[in-house]
């Protein structure tokens, strides 16, 4: 009540600003099946959150003492011969229950039959993979992913929630609006012009974008993806080359604008699926180079091993 959207100086509604998601970490993809449609935390729900995401907080920057630590227990990246983990972001408590918000349960819909076949592709080829490598971690870089190779996260998984580099910036030019995530440094530039998308020969992994205004809604649709990628590491599940993304940024006051992505994708699902949640602006949050390719030591020595394993 008695928000006024400002305007750029062209008459759009101004979005512009930096818009980390990272208020929203630990509020899972999919809702838990407890809580049926309700998608709001009750007290003592939201109390248990809370003291979760102290928790989280408290062991990232805890010291490991490596002269009495387990090294033969198995561990992720809390263990002595992992980095300090306390470069990893945790979110504030959030009485949301699931990013998720339709279908009404917050789950995604089941696989439609083309998603089924494709997922069981997908599974063989993996199975096929270990076959082959027979315990080595690669033969070549193409036995890594997306990620681990720092090409991409996707549209989605470059937006989601995730452990770090929770940076969007949303920058403005008359007929164009620029959509900036600090993961693996994406840009998208987005006409608003009322142009094509390209013909559907043309994709990539971030697809093509186009985007109109609908009153004070931005909205982008992208289509033309490969295929390649998903709902980034939020246990979304792969997309197909069907899938478009529509995406609404709404400001709802001066200091928060609502995110909305529907993803229909009949080639996995058997209906359209709607996330939404909140962004908060932070005028001086940095955005800063994802220099993944300069540091990505874990490539090299991923085949250099599997190199020396074979020799052996």
């Amino acid at each position: 009540p008695g928000f006024m959207q400002p305007r750029t100086p062209w008459g759009d509604p101004d979005l512009q600003g930096f818009w980390p998601g990272v208020e929203m970490q630990g509020v899972p993809l999919q809702r838990p099946a407890r809580f049926g449609t309700r998608n709001v935390l009750t007290d003592e729900e939201f109390a248990q959150r809370a003291r979760a995401i102290q928790e989280e907080e408290e062991s990232l920057v805890a010291e490991i003492d490596v002269f009495t630590a387990d090294v033969s227990q198995p561990c992720a990246i809390r263990c002595p011969t992992s980095p300090q983990p306390h470069w990893q972001e945790t979110g504030k408590p959030s009485r949301q229950a699931s990013l998720i918000v339709d279908p009404p349960d917050a789950r995604q819909p089941p696989l439609s039959a083309e998603g089924q076949n494709r997922q069981a592709d997908q599974q063989a080829e993996v199975r096929a993979r270990r076959e082959r490598l027979q315990g080595r971690e690669a033969d070549t870089y193409l036995d890594r992913s997306l990620y681990d190779r720092c090409i991409t996260r996707g549209v989605l998984g470059s937006l989601l929630p995730t452990i770090y580099n929770n940076g969007n910036e949303i920058v403005q030019g008359p007929g164009v609006v620029v959509i900036r995530n600090e993961m693996i440094h994406e840009a998208r530039v987005v006409p608003l012009d009322g142009r094509a998308h390209l013909p559907a020969s043309h994709k990539s992994y971030m697809g093509n974008s186009r985007g109109y205004w609908e009153g004070n809604t931005l909205v982008v649709v992208t289509k033309n993806l490969n295929g390649l990628t998903g709902i980034g590491g939020n246990g979304g599940g792969r997309t197909s080359e069907r899938v478009t993304i529509t995406e609404r940024f709404t400001m709802l006051d001066k200091d928060t604008l609502q995110y909305t992505a529907t993803i229909d994708d009949p080639g996995t699902w058997t209906q359209p699926w709607t996330l939404s949640f909140p962004w908060k602006r932070e005028p001086a949050y940095g955005m800063f180079e994802y220099a993944c390719h300069e540091g990505n030591y874990a490539m090299r020595n991923i085949l250099s091993i599997s190199r020396a394993a074979e020799k052996e």
